[in-house]
């Protein structure tokens, strides 16, 4: 049996592939228009009870966010010279999902200037919280940690207007 071109099929899965796959726009999404701003967490009641406490500060811009967390803890789980009296801060950054009533945060660890940090003291590597968002105003929100189950309320700093920037 002698193999026979058929070029008239093969053009056309051709096509239909190549119509079914676009480019993405080279520009940043705009992202959720109420949680664009920069929010910090509001001290939980019970916190002088915990041996480790964390505050959270983040910046939601357009479709990415930048967050700042600042530890108190009570008993040292670091090298000593990372633990540094039971205070530090840690970075990071990425981007941001709403689906329904979750919140995905897509990132990684950076250092304070928001490089990417490879090595040192505390978190290195991914940062992929999912928070349960409770509940939105103006100036506040309220989210669960869905692996943690610790309550996070985020109070409004400043309103940020989202102004996509090339990638």
């Amino acid at each position: 049996m002698r193999y026979r071109f058929q070029a008239p099929a093969y053009l056309f899965t051709f096509l239909f592939l190549f119509s079914a796959c676009k480019f993405n726009p080279n520009m940043q999404k705009i992202g959720s228009p109420e949680f664009q701003g920069i929010w910090e967490e509001a001290p939980l009641p019970f916190k002088d009870s915990l041996l480790l406490n964390t505050k959270h500060t983040f910046t939601f811009t357009c479709d990415s966010f930048y967050v700042n967390i600042e530890t108190f803890s009570k008993v040292n789980y670091h090298a000593d010279s990372c633990f540094k009296g039971g205070h530090w801060k840690e970075y990071a950054k990425g981007n941001y999902v709403i689906s329904k009533d979750t919140l995905y945060l897509v990132g990684a660890f950076t250092h304070e200037n928001f490089k990417q940090k490879l090595a040192g003291c505390y978190r290195t590597g991914v940062y992929n919280p999912k928070f349960l968002i409770r509940k939105t105003s103006p100036q506040e929100i309220e989210l669960v940690n869905i692996h943690q189950h610790v309550p996070m309320s985020l109070n409004l700093k400043q309103k940020i207007t989202c102004n996509p920037q090339p990638l």
